[in-house]
């Protein structure tokens, strides 16, 4: 590999010349920048190894392609035992950096193609599925990380992909050549698509005949001719601009969201992995959002086991650890985070073989999962502020506990247990207030809802894959009826 470190990491990032536009201006040197760079760091760590006894086992894999030491990141899963360690693996990353780490949406389209481009050759006669290969051995090789794109904008949600009045909010391809095709559109929300190398294009719904141009997966270079980033706001993001580590609450780690513009971008054929068969563009979505889900069960439970962390520091430090009422929110909190776990390692122990080899999770399991991390963390997020007070969100400022005429007073009415030092309660406070309405909220609360799909998209697949008509004969067989 590569890119064997965090540094060298962050040095393959200085070395792309990408368009990128945040608070309405150009960024030119964007792995330095405070509102930026917190979100890089966090992507750093799944090229950690870390301290962890079971870092080494759960981030490296044996590449099926070349039997190579490769990132976990860029694996195909070979068995249920792969499904699940990424479970873990996730949960670790989650544990250390309390945000979102992006690297996982390129892994879940991967393996989600990984399937689909075999089938599809089966079916169609295409030869995707060894341009896919090609790519990722090329991928596992350089360790780089690949952005998964699916989210298109969508216009009028009540309009097919050909409906809209404007054929580009739906990403689509407008020119075949000889040597490739040209693209245009837009994917929205992309976690983490400022620090990857690549980006992978993945259609965002089962297309129909007269939507196959729409039905075009690819991938490029981010800093290919023709893309823009545009980066999204986050709450309380310009705090990372004050020079006061104390008041964003989780200062080295964070995530960044964009929306990629593409603006007539060029992919050449070989790296085009659907391009027509609108057939099979459903297929991508379902399997894609399948691991997607699955993955909520690792990352959402890691971060989940820092504020459980969060909630006793702040109990012990306002003297209620022993409280009865306390220490029954703290296991209602375990209890939720566990549960989300258990859905994760259920829907990978239950994995099956897809024709390529690759293995495909539990798909209604994945999907329970999903649903629920679409409301546990709300509650656990509310049992924390409960926990904490009312003080999370009335803090003063860094800048006040540095000025010498107010900081004797802060010193003492802001303290809590007369043994703890006040400013550890305080920094405590400000990552719950981070993590509960500030910038971590985007990544464990918001993304919990509409990240691999809304609740919707789960109840509609978890009512499909029940197989009521099943649980109708049990029924009937125990009664006695025809």
């Amino acid at each position: 590999m590569k890119i064997d470190s965090p540094e060298a990491y962050v040095e393959s990032l200085r070395a792309l010349e990408r368009r990128i536009y945040l608070l309405g201006e150009r960024v030119e040197n964007p792995v330095d920048h405070p509102m930026i760079r917190p979100s890089m760091n966090a992507m750093a760590e799944t090229y950690n190894r870390g301290d962890e006894p079971e870092a080494e086992e759960l981030l490296f894999a044996s590449s099926h392609l070349t039997g190579g030491r490769i990132s976990r990141f860029t694996h195909i899963h070979q068995n249920p035992d792969d499904l699940v360690k990424k479970v873990l693996m996730q949960r670790l990353l989650g544990r250390r950096t309390a945000t979102c780490f992006q690297r996982c949406v390129g892994m879940d389209g991967f393996n989600a193609l990984y399937s689909v481009t075999y089938e599809c050759d089966q079916e169609h006669g295409t030869e995707y599925h060894e341009r896919l290969k090609e790519y990722l051995r090329f991928v596992q090789e350089e360790n780089l990380v690949v952005d998964g794109a699916m989210t298109d904008v969508k216009g009028d949600r009540g309009l097919r992909p050909a409906e809209q009045h404007d054929p580009d909010l739906f990403v689509h391809v407008v020119e075949r050549r000889a040597d490739g095709i040209v693209v245009r559109g837009a994917k929205a929300h992309q976690t983490g698509a400022l620090n990857s190398h690549h980006i992978l294009v993945m259609p965002t719904t089962a297309m129909r005949k007269e939507e196959a141009d729409y039905a075009v997966s690819f991938a490029v270079p981010a800093d290919a001719e023709g893309i823009t980033f545009v980066l999204g706001r986050q709450p309380s993001d310009t705090r990372k601009l004050e020079g006061s580590p104390l008041d964003v609450g989780n200062p080295k780690y964070g995530s960044q969201e964009a929306l990629i513009i593409f603006d007539d971008v060029f992919v050449p054929w070989e790296r085009v992995f659907m391009c027509g068969e609108y057939d099979q563009s459903g297929k991508v979505v379902e399997r894609f959002a399948a691991y997607h889900r699955q993955s909520y069960g690792g990352c959402k439970v890691g971060v989940g086991d820092v504020l459980v962390g969060a909630a006793q520091l702040a109990a012990v430090y306002q003297g209620v650890e022993g409280a009865s009422h306390v220490r029954d929110k703290i296991t209602e909190m375990i209890h939720l985070n566990e549960t989300l776990f258990s859905c994760g390692i259920a829907c990978s122990a239950r994995g099956v073989p897809t024709p390529s080899g690759c293995y495909l999770v539990d798909v209604l399991l994945a999907n329970v999962c999903k649903q629920n991390v679409t409301r546990f963390p709300f509650e656990i997020a509310r049992l924390l502020q409960d926990i904490a007070g009312g003080l999370v969100v009335t803090m003063p400022s860094q800048k006040d506990f540095e000025n010498p005429e107010i900081a004797p007073y802060l010193e003492k009415y802001l303290r809590g247990s007369a043994d703890i030092p006040t400013m550890d309660r305080i920094k405590v406070l400000k990552f719950i207030e981070n993590m509960t309405v500030g910038c971590g909220a985007a990544a464990y609360l918001t993304e919990s809802i509409h990240g691999a799909g809304s609740p919707q998209a789960q109840r509609i697949m978890i009512r499909r894959l029940a197989d009521l008509e099943d649980k109708v004969r049990l029924v009937k067989r125990l009664v006695d009826l025809d």
